[in-house]
């Protein structure tokens, strides 16, 4: 049996018991992973309350628009992508997750080299991520989910710190298209603070390909202080959702215009620069 998911936040005691408990069930094999490879056990009682502390503590995420997300059925959230490592995804679904009155889980849209990485494959299935593909985006909303695309992709969230919340390209527009296809409705979201918590000055050469990931950061902490380098500054994160861009009333086979796509793209992509320009400007502290 799935646990119930936390909604108030417990003491480090009752956390402790929680985490024993989940894993005396997956000793019995007492859970259930999805076609997807989701795993609400893991992702309820072990996942979301370890970066829970992060969320609330650390990087105190406001979260503006929630009513914005629908309270059922399918919907395509799009955030700009940044913070160099890519834990905005991370505190986009808790967000979601812990302020929506009906605690949504977002079921985000993962690179292929993501899944291809052995610990961090399995891990992103487990709490929820797919690939980002088009017949698994149809299944998805197919089954009434909250699908969640970060189309900036690696040039997002490995972009230098000089070049802060200015949106990257949005690629070809595959997440309008299927959108369109399926008549969802398409959620504008953006995302302030990760760029300060792990600004990028630079890049290790060489290494990069011998650790097999894109890119091995410098910033003002890594590698200068090791592992703890790893440790994100404390920013202030402010996480706003957009009102709702409709595609039920766009023809079906607009999904397979491209000028049609390109348009509902660039107007998305619009919406959250915006968005995000004015957060910045009323925005006092960067840790405050």
């Amino acid at each position: 049996m799935s646990p119930e998911p936390s909604r108030t936040r417990l003491s480090v005691a009752e956390q402790l018991d929680a985490w024993s408990d989940v894993i005396d069930r997956r000793r019995r094999g007492d859970y259930e992973i999805d076609a997807f490879g989701y795993d609400e056990d893991f992702t309820e009682a072990l996942w979301f309350p370890l970066f829970r502390l992060l969320y609330q503590h650390w990087f105190r995420v406001e979260v503006r628009g929630i009513e914005n997300l629908p309270a059922e059925g399918p919907a395509l959230v799009v955030s700009n992508h940044s913070g160099t490592i890519g834990l905005d995804a991370l505190m986009v679904q808790l967000a979601v997750h812990d302020e929506h009155p009906r605690h949504r889980l977002l079921r985000s849209l993962g690179a292929d080299f993501l899944f291809e990485a052995p610990l961090a494959g399995s891990i992103a299935r487990r709490t929820g991520a797919t690939r980002a593909s088009k017949a698994d985006v149809e299944r998805l909303f197919a089954a009434g989910e909250l699908v969640a695309v970060f189309p900036e992709g690696l040039k997002g969230i490995g972009k230098p710190f000089k070049n802060r919340y200015r949106l990257q390209r949005f690629g070809r527009g595959g997440f309008v298209s299927s959108a369109v296809a399926a008549g969802v409705p398409i959620i504008p979201c953006a995302v302030v603070g990760a760029e300060e918590a792990y600004p990028k000055l630079g890049e290790i050469p060489g290494l990069s390909k011998l650790a097999g990931v894109p890119y091995i950061p410098i910033t003002p902490t890594f590698p200068w202080l090791g592992v703890l380098g790893i440790i994100p500054l404390p920013s202030k994160w402010i996480i706003e959702f957009g009102e709702p861009v409709r595609t039920d009333t766009m023809a079906a086979t607009s999904s397979d215009d491209p000028a049609a796509v390109l348009e509902v793209s660039d107007h998305v992509r619009a919406t959250i620069q915006r968005m995000l320009h004015a957060i910045l400007r009323n925005r006092t502290s960067v840790f405050g």
